[in-house]
C-alpha cells in the first residue's frame, strides 16, 4: 500500500544535527525542503559544544544546561590530572532539546516536517529520485513516496541512505558507545569525584579497552557511558563500574542508550548524482576524542551549500565539494587524533603515559585552543616544539608516567 505525496528540491533524511543544519540552510535559501526524521531517537552523546559552535551556528544560551570550565583526565591507576580552561569554557547541551531546537528552526526557515522510517531508494521513469518511507504509526506495509531533486543522507552512523547509495558506505568501521542519563548527584562535603563544571574522562582499559568512559554533567543530570570496538566486551557492566567510582551508583536512571559511532569519514560522500551524505552517515566523528555535534553540523552545511550549487547549476560533480571542503578544514586534525587514538589507546600502560603528558601546560593549553576554535594552532611554534620532544621523551619511556 503506497502513495504519491509531492516533489520537492531537497529530501533530507534524518533530522540530528547534521540534516537539521542542512534543512535550515537550504529553506532558508528558498528551495522546498522536506525533512524527514524518524521519532523519538536520541543518540547517545555526551553533548558537549564548543563555543565556535554556538557562535558559528547562532546557538541561543539557554540551550545550553551547562558551562565546563575543566576535566579531568583519570589514568589506569587512577591518578587523576585536571586541564583548567582559561578564559573559556565548554557548552553543555541536551540532545533531546537541542535537536528537536534545530529542526524547528529548519521548520520556522520554510522545511517541511515530516516523521517516519526512510525504507528505500529508486528512481522515477525520467530518473528522478524517489524516496520511500514509512510514517510514523503508520501500519506495517504503509509506504508514502516523495520525488527529489536532491537528497541529503543524515541518518546516522548505519544510515540507509548512504548503504543504498553511496560506494563503500557498508564497510565503515564503528565504536559502540552507551550511556545512562542519571539525576545529577549531591556529593558529600569533600567528595570531589564528581563536580557540576567538570567534564571525566576515564582511560582504563577495564571501563573501555580501546577508548574510553565519561561523566559529562548536564545540570541536572549527567550522562554516564563509555564507547568500544572490541567484540564481546561488555560495555553495560563497564558504565556500571564508572558510575560506582564517579560516585553515580545510587541515583535514579532516567534513560539508557546505545548506537553506532562511525571511526572515520567515507572516502566519498555522494553518488555523482543527486545524493550526498552528512554527519554520521559521512562517518564525521573525530577519532579519540568522538566528538561529532560540531563536526556533524558543519559537515551539513557544506552539503547544503554543494546541493544549493547543484540545483542552481545542474552540475552532479558539485557534489563531492562537500567532502573537499570537509576534508580541507579539518582532515588534518582528524589524522592527527586518528594516529593518538592508534597508538596511546592500544594499552593501559600507554594510556598511563597518555594522562601524564596531559599534566604539561603547554599540552592543556592548545588542546583547549584547538578544541575551541576548531583549528591546529600555529601561533605558539616553540610549544609544539616542546611538546614534540617531551612526547618522544614518554613514546621511549624518559619520561616517568
Amino acid at each position: 500500500m503506497g502513495s504519491h505525496e509531492g516533489t520537492f528540491d531537497v529530501v533530507v533524511v534524518g533530522g540530528g544535527p547534521a540534516g537539521a543544519t542542512a534543512a535550515h540552510d537550504l529553506a532558508l535559501a528558498g528551495r522546498s525542503v522536506l525533512l524527514l526524521d524518524r521519532a523519538g531517537r536520541i543518540k547517545p552523546c555526551g553533548g558537549a559544544i564548543p563555543p565556535r559552535l554556538i557562535e558559528e551556528f547562532e546557538i541561543p544560551a539557554e540551550l545550553l544546561v551547562a558551562r565546563i570550565t575543566s576535566a579531568r583526565m583519570i589514568s589506569p591507576t587512577a591518578k587523576a590530572v585536571d586541564m583548567p580552561i582559561e578564559g573559556g569554557y565548554v557548552g553543555m547541551v541536551d540532545r533531546d532539546a537541542f535537536d528537536e531546537w534545530l529542526r524547528e528552526r529548519a521548520a520556522a526557515a520554510g522545511a517541511q516536517r515530516r516523521a517516519g522510517t526512510f525504507e528505500r531508494f529508486t528512481r522515477d521513469s525520467d530518473r528522478m529520485a524517489v524516496i520511500h518511507y514509512r510514517p510514523k504509526d503508520a501500519p506495517d506495509g504503509t509506504s508514502v513516496s516523495v520525488r527529489a531533486r536532491s537528497v541529503i543522507g543524515a541518518d546516522g552512523a548505519r544510515s540507509e541512505v548512504a548503504r543504498q547509495c553511496i560506494a563503500g558506505a557498508r564497510e565503515m568501521p564503528f565504536v559502540y558507545a552507551y550511556h545512562e542519563i542519571v539525576r545529577a548527584p549531591r556529593p558529600a562535603a569533600g567528595d570531589q569525584r564528581y563536580e557540576a563544571t567538570r567534564c571525566d574522562v576515564y582511560y582504563q582499559g577495564g571501563l573501555s579497552p580501546d577508548f574510553y568512559a565519561w561523566v559529562f554533567p548536564h545540570g541536572d543530570t549527567v550522562s554516564a557511558g563509555a564507547g568500544t570496538a572490541q567484540r564481546g566486551f561488555s560495555i553495560r557492566t563497564a558504565v556500571g563500574a564508572l558510575r560506582e567510582a564517579a560516585g553515580l551508583e545510587g541515583v535514579e536512571t532516567l534513560r539508557r542508550e546505545g548506537a553506532p559511532i562511525p571511526l572515520k569519514p567515507l572516502k566519498r560522500w555522494d553518488n555523482g548524482q543527486d545524493v550526498v551524505v552528512a554527519g554520521d552517515a559521512a562517518g564525521v566523528v573525530a577519532p579519540a576524542s568522538g566528538e561529532g555535534i560540531y563536526y556533524a553540523m558543519a559537515a551539513g552545511r557544506f552539503a547544503a551549500d554543494a546541493v544549493e550549487e547543484l540545483l542552481a547549476t545542474g552540475r552532479a560533480p558539485a557534489l563531492a565539494s562537500a567532502r573537499k571542503r570537509f576534508m580541507r578544514a579539518h582532515g588534518r586534525v582528524f589524522w592527527i587524533l586518528g594516529i593518538m587514538q592508534r597508538f596511546w589507546y592500544i594499552s593501559d600502560q600507554r594510556r598511563e603515559r597518555f594522562v601524564t603528558i596531559c599534566r604539561d601546560p603547554d599540552v592543556q593549553r592548545l588542546t583547549w585552543e584547538a578544541y575551541m576554535h576548531k583549528r591546529l594552532v600555529r601561533a605558539r611554534p616553540m610549544a609544539h616544539v616542546r611538546i614534540f620532544f617531551k612526547d618522544l621523551a614518554h613514546l621511549f619511556g624518559f619520561a616517568r608516567a
